[in-house]
């Protein structure tokens, strides 16, 4: 999985820009990013910008919360975030305000940021480390390498240890249980859903669910309704344009003949809960592990 990520970042040509190299040997401290590359920091980071809304929680929760300068929108947790200052949108950085708030560390987003942005960012050799959990496990390293550059390993280590052991906890409380067929809808148009690639798949397998689209090729593949009828997944679990926003599963309630619908089983996380690689990843897996017991009940 780092290998493709590696390739399509390091298929822009980046390895060819100056600031793509480690920093002198002398370096004190040095890290391997999501992407695959040795980030080095002669001295912990002290002006932090983050940009992706994981980003900047993955920062908060590393213990390093005091010295992030810098967000971008949607950066709504912790609260503190917002009153950080804005530097565009992930998707469109605002490069002028970016460098002037003095980064000694970016945190940016593999997929998620524009490849022409940080590649500019490198050129100008402003340190960046790249994110992209895809897995449980590399959530929890991804705290303990974002405070290894901070400076804040005890508080980051502690925040690890406390994110696996949730993890393992619902692993053996749901080793037992029926499976679930599931289907999660991540947006609604076009129609979307997630493979299990995912980490929303793969929380979905920690509470013993099934996905009924896993085995599709593209890690966020589009889909027709037609193909959700034909797979008749016995619960639907959707996000929504909100974190209270639950229109999409009303969408589905004309289709009573699905086994979701006529069991009831269409329930509700907020995304901001399973979507985002963060700590708070575990608080919207337990929940989804709520939803598939009480699925469980209504054969």
């Amino acid at each position: 999985m780092k290998a493709g990520i590696e390739r399509r970042f390091w298929g822009l040509g980046l390895a060819l820009l100056p600031g793509v190299a480690a920093m002198p040997v002398q370096a004190e401290t040095c890290v391997i990013d999501d992407a695959e590359r040795e980030v080095c920091l002669a001295q912990p980071a002290n002006r932090i910008v983050a940009l992706s809304p994981g980003a900047t929680e993955l920062v908060f929760a590393a213990g390093a919360g005091d010295r992030v300068v810098g967000v971008v929108s949607f950066s709504d947790y912790p609260p503190e975030a917002k009153q950080r200052q804005s530097v565009g949108s992930h998707t469109r950085l605002d490069l002028e305000t970016v460098l002037a708030l003095e980064p000694d560390l970016l945190v940016g987003w593999v997929t998620g940021n524009p490849h022409e942005q940080l590649e500019k960012l490198l050129r100008l050799e402003v340190p960046l480390y790249l994110s992209e959990p895809r897995r449980f496990e590399e959530v929890a390293t991804s705290l303990e390498r974002l405070s290894t550059l901070a400076g804040t390993r005890e508080l980051g280590q502690g925040a690890a240890d406390e994110f696996r052991a949730g993890v393992a906890e619902l692993r053996a409380r749901h080793a037992d249980a029926r499976p679930v067929r599931v289907f999660y809808q991540v947006w609604d148009e076009p129609l979307m859903t997630v493979n299990d690639e995912h980490l929303i798949s793969q929380a979905m397998s920690l509470c013993g669910g099934e996905n009924v689209f896993g085995e599709l090729p593209r890690l966020v593949p589009r889909i027709g309704e037609e193909a959700v009828l034909t797979a008749d997944p016995e619960a639907i679990v959707a996000g929504g344009m909100g974190e209270a926003n639950r229109d999409w599963l009303g969408d589905w309630e004309r289709y009573e003949e699905l086994s979701a619908v006529r069991r009831d089983n269409l329930f509700f996380v907020p995304p901001s809960l399973i979507q985002r690689p963060t700590p708070r990843l575990l608080e919207g897996t337990r929940m989804l592990c709520d939803h598939l017991e009480t699925a469980r009940g209504r054969d």
